[in-house]
């Protein structure tokens, strides 16, 4: 449910700003962000059924935490591939 990615990407970027010296806290960021997804996965699944087009609520559950877990997943992805191109410039000066 990109929907949900993407509401959890903006909560957990909001919940990282005051705690950015918080190691402990940011090694928590993803379970935060499937307790998040599956919360969302409820709430999609009784507000807005067709958003979240799934026949039970342990399916909606599911669904939610996974696309709460690819928000972590894509924010990671964009991070390293900055940080590999930080690394590759100053290599080359």
């Amino acid at each position: 449910m990109p929907i949900i990615a993407i509401i959890v990407y903006t909560i957990v970027e909001l919940i990282k700003i005051p705690f950015k010296n918080k190691t402990k806290l940011l090694s928590i960021i993803p379970l935060i962000a499937g307790a998040v997804g599956g919360i969302l996965g409820i709430v999609a699944f009784y507000v807005a059924p067709t958003i979240m087009p799934a026949p039970t609520v342990f399916h909606a559950i599911l669904n939610g935490i996974l696309s709460g877990l690819s928000a972590t997943g894509s924010h990671q992805i964009v991070a390293q591939i900055k940080k590999i191109n930080r690394d590759e410039s100053s290599n080359i000066l």
